[in-house]
């Protein structure tokens, strides 16, 4: 029987992905979203993909009740967690949503797994928890300095994995750092389309492409790189999708919990990233130079030795395809309403056959 696993957020940019490579790697899995901020019709569109039914349960993690119910009727052998917030200005004049939803939504989904005996747990954390680090490569060992209050929902998410990983030695988590996830499905069927105005690069560069804004603002152009603006480091958020298959592999064979970092281990300038989207559409794109962001960092990109060697990962997607993929969703989007209503008649959905044993030979009710 194949192992059932659970992607809450998994209706959203990055979960939507990771579903469809996890299908791909012979698992059963299922969507848990509330919904705030993802299409509706998501879940429709993997269907498209997959050519199979996409599982879905209705639930917000802020709802302590809920998610015990979902955990303990589910069976499932393991959850990935993407569900959270992640507007940095957002989470700068709500930090309490934020807290809310980051961390109280996350402490609320491992007690419910502890009380179904579900034992293994992908993190999405991200990198921006390293701040501004003064030296580059960043590796997992550089010490958290977050400069915002959505990266200190991620650290304060951290530090309670790591206090729940002490206190009970039986589950295992893999926390994966994400640096800049782009791009999209190579059939331009699934992608970025946040619900509300994106603050990212890329997802910028798209609206400025299909003239839904005038122009990019580059925040910084004396900064202390080879053209002035600011280096990131972008990965496809396919490459991304399969770091988390290969997370879950390592949980589930070496039986013992990881911190990696998942980037590609080369930056790009916002000039660099503007060239390349600008070849992807065809035509260049209007930009201007403003002043910096406080705390933003002149150069940031990953130390990607560790994943290489507890994940055997590696990226294999390049800039360019990033801008293609993304463009090609953005350009099928283009001209039409993808804002997505908050309701839907797939109300809540339960798994069912909840009768299998776990992985560790322990009967899940």
């Amino acid at each position: 029987m194949r192992e059932r696993i659970l992607l809450t957020g998994g209706a959203g940019f990055i979960g939507s992905h990771t579903y469809v490579e996890f299908v791909e790697a012979g698992y059963e899995v299922w969507i848990l979203d509330n919904f705030e901020n993802a299409s509706i019709d998501v879940p429709d569109r993997i269907e498209s993909l997959i050519g199979e039914k996409v599982h879905v349960i209705h639930c917000d993690l802020r709802n302590v009740d809920s998610i015990r119910s979902v955990m303990a009727s589910g069976c499932f052998d393991a959850v990935v967690h993407f569900a959270a917030r992640k507007s940095v200005p957002e989470s700068e004049s709500n930090p309490g949503d934020y807290f809310r939803s980051n961390v109280i939504g996350l402490v609320n989904l491992v007690e419910a797994m502890r009380g179904a005996n579900v034992t293994n747990l992908v993190f999405s954390s991200s990198a921006a928890v390293y701040g501004a680090p003064s030296t580059v490569p960043i590796s997992e060992a550089d010490p958290p300095a977050p400069l915002n209050a959505y990266a200190e929902t991620k650290r304060v998410g951290e530090d309670f994995i790591r206090c729940v990983a002490r206190a009970h030695p039986e589950m295992r988590f893999g926390v994966l750092r994400y640096f800049n996830p782009v791009g999209a499905h190579p059939s331009g069927i699934i992608g970025e389309a946040p619900s509300q105005p994106p603050g990212n690069l890329v997802p910028v560069l798209a609206r400025v492409a299909s003239g839904q804004l005038d122009e990019l603002l580059i925040f910084g152009g004396d900064y202390p790189t080879k053209d002035g603006t600011a280096i990131r480091d972008y990965i496809h958020v396919m490459d991304l999708a399969r770091g988390h298959v290969l997370s879950l592999k390592a949980l589930l064979r070496e039986r013992t919990s990881h911190v990696v970092n998942l980037g590609t281990g080369r930056g790009y300038s916002v000039l660099e990233v503007l060239g390349a989207y600008s070849r992807a559409v065809g035509h260049s794109l209007r930009y201007r130079i403003v002043d910096r962001r406080i705390g933003d960092a002149a150069v940031s990109f990953a130390d990607t030795r560790q994943a290489r060697r507890v994940l055997g990962f590696e990226a294999q997607h390049g800039l360019s395809e990033m801008c293609r993929s993304s463009w090609r969703f953005y350009s099928k989007e283009a001209g039409v309403d993808v804002a997505a209503p908050k309701t839907s008649d797939r109300s809540l959905v339960r798994p069912t056959n909840c009768s299998k044993v776990s992985r560790i030979g322990e009967k899940v009710l």
